[in-house]
Formats: structure tokens, sequence, C-alpha cells
């Protein structure tokens, strides 16, 4: 790989590389929409991701270039033009991270070569990865001096206000603060965390995408943090809670009579329970116990398709014939839905007839192939050269 991407940064740029940094992707396991509602999230990052292949130029330009978008060639731009411009497509990812961090010590350009291998808008967090990817290598070069959970701060905020995506904190921190063999469990509310041990035996993970198109941004995304914030703000008349992830089952049981919209008891309710099944995942993994963990990854699912709804014929469809499966012990989707992808943990040695049965059945109903991933649990954001 880092011969590919010196020889790459070469042909595109002529030139030689100076430095090549890297940040994973990252899956949910469970904890899916609690991020933004001061809740737990428990993901773990993965071993395919963005590699980031640089060199300082003489001049004040900033060249960006993606082997995942060649048809849109190199992006040129200057240090003091980095402004939101919808045309730039995926570099804006990149632009933001530069304006957030800019100071008056960064004066020079950049040949900035980025190669990915997370499908893009697979809901693996491919925009995260390129925010954290160009964040590291900006803090290293610039000796900035901020530590990695700065940085992931750094990366949401770029994501809420340059990009406009109203996110949590979930997925750059999964990117930033990954560790090999080992899920997170993250207090998205106060940003206390803990690794929990994530083996798997003889069974892995696999991530399969629905290859149905779909934009984070254009997404209903926005609109369920929005009747969340409603549910809670009924909430509030009766607890004291700042977040919907402060509720216990029996707090959340005791007050939604009051909240008279259907609608957002539904939406409440998952936020709350989705919490509770994260901290219950924490306990099965530290115990082994992946059948349990399995059972939590269903129930995720039922409750994003049925009170969250944001799963769909394509993401219900793989989850329905993943369970089918010999060997799968639990399968949900992953990231923020309306396409995108499933996470599923199956046995290793049943791996190939769970991706023929499933592509098979899956073509015939939604009418396309899906695509799998077999990912193993990786470390976070790193500079390799």
């Amino acid at each position: 790989m880092m011969d590919q991407l010196e020889s790459r940064f070469k042909e595109v740029f002529n030139n030689l590389y100076e430095h090549i940094y890297f940040a994973p992707g990252r899956v949910n396991l469970i904890g899916e929409h609690t991020d933004y509602n001061g809740g737990n999230v428990f993901p773990c990052a993965i071993d395919i991701g963005t590699y980031l292949v640089i060199r300082k130029r003489k001049d004040r330009k900033l060249c960006f270039y993606s082997d995942n978008f060649s048809k849109l060639n190199i992006i040129e731009l200057n240090l003091d033009d980095l402004e939101y411009n919808e045309d730039h497509n995926w570099a804006n990812y990149p632009k933001g991270i530069f304006k957030m961090l800019k100071n008056q010590d960064m004066n020079t350009g950049f040949d900035l070569f980025y190669y990915g291998n997370i499908p893009n808008g697979a809901g693996l967090s491919s925009s995260a990865s390129i925010e954290v990817v160009t964040a590291l290598m900006l803090n290293d070069v610039f000796e900035l001096k901020y530590d990695i959970i700065d940085l992931v701060k750094i990366c949401q905020k770029t994501e809420n206000e340059y990009i406009g995506v109203n996110c949590g904190i979930m997925d750059q921190f999964a990117i930033g603060m990954g560790k090999d063999d080992h899920a997170i469990l993250l207090d998205t509310n106060t940003l206390k965390y803990d690794y929990a041990p994530l083996k798997l035996g003889k069974h892995k993970l696999v991530v399969t995408n629905t290859n149905k198109k779909r934009g984070l941004a254009d997404s209903k995304y926005n609109e369920r943090r929005e009747e969340c914030e409603q549910a809670l703000s009924i909430i509030q008349e009766y607890i004291d809670v700042n977040t919907l992830g402060d509720l216990t089952a029996e707090q959340f049981e005791s007050v939604k009579c009051h909240i008279n919209d259907n609608l957002l008891v539904k939406r409440s309710r998952h936020a709350v329970y989705e919490n509770i099944r994260t901290k219950k995942a924490k306990a099965a993994l530290e115990l082994g116990d992946l059948d349990v963990f399995g059972n939590l990854m269903n129930e995720s699912h039922v409750s994003l398709r049925d009170d969250y709804d944001v799963t769909g014929v394509e993401l219900d469809t793989l989850v329905k014939l993943a369970l089918q499966q010999d060997g799968v012990i639990g399968s949900r989707m992953t990231g923020a839905g309306f396409g995108g992808c499933t996470i599923s943990i199956v046995k290793e040695d049943l791996i190939d007839t769970f991706r023929q049965n499933v592509e098979k059945k899956y073509t015939e109903i939604i009418g396309y192939e899906p695509t799998f991933y077999i990912v193993n649990v990786g470390a976070g954001a790193r500079k390799l050269k």
C-alpha cells in the first residue's frame, strides 16, 4: 500500500511525497441516533479507511486530489479562499478542517492526495475519516499540540458549522480513538469513555452495503434530531434532565403519557432504550457472551425500524435475510440509515455461504446487488510515514 500511494502521488503531482497519514472508518455496533441525544454509543474503528499523502508547497496553493473521485481532477484553491463551494464536492471536508485550524503560522500550501477504501455514502463515515486524517496531518505538520480528543471536537464542529450536517460526535471520536480488538462505550454527553474487548473468536464482522444512493445532508437526519428535541422539551416539564440519554426506562415510562404526539413518543423511546442497550452490550462483551450481544443488535434494528423509522426496505431486507442464514449471531443497520450498510456477526467458515445466499435473495427482491466487506476491528487515526 505504501508503495502504491507513493507511486500515485508522484503520478498526480510530479513530485515526491513527504508524509502519509491514515484514519479508519467506523461501524457502530449498538447505539444509533443516541449521540446527539446525550446518550451512549458503542462503535469500533475498522481496518479500512482514508489515506492522506502530502507534500508542502512553496506557495499558498492547496491542491486536493482523490483517487476515488478522479473525474473531478485536481481541485486548486488558495489558503485565503476556504469558503464552502458546492462545486468542490468531497474537497469541502478537508477544506473545512483547514478553515477551522488555520492560524498565522499556516502560511504554506500543500499537495494533498487522498485515497479511501471505505465505500462512499455507505454509512461507514468516509467523510469523518477524511476530516480526521486532515486534522491529524495539520496538527502534526504545524505542531499545533492538540490532543486527539481536541481534534475530534474540531472535526465535529466542521461537520456541523461548515458542512451543515447536525451530527453528533460519535463518528469522529471512534475514528480518532479506536483501539485494536476493542469497541468504545462513549457517553456523548460527557465524553467519558471505556474500551470493551471485542473478541469474536470464530466469527467475523461482515458489513453489507445496500448500494442505495443516499446523501446524509439531504436525508431526514436533522428532522429526527428536531423531533427528539421536541420530545425532550415536553419531558423536561416533568423531570429534571438535560438530555434523553439521562432518562432511565422507568422514568421514561412514567412520563411518556404527557407526550401527546405518538410520533414523538416513538422517537424518544428509541433514544432512551437504545442508550440502555449500549450498556448491556458492553456488559455482554466483557462476559464474552456473543449471543446476548447479537440479540441486542437485533433489538436495536427493530427499534430503528419501528420507532425511529430510519431503515427502509433495503436495510430491512438485508437484516431479514441475514438472520435467516446459519452462523449469524446478530444483524442490524449501522450508521444514520436511509440506505447505507448493515453489520452482522457471522461464523467465519460460513461467510461464503452467507454472502451467496444474501446476495441472491437481495438482488431478486431489490433489483440490484449488495456489496460485502469483511472487516477487522482496528486502531484509530495515525501517522504512517
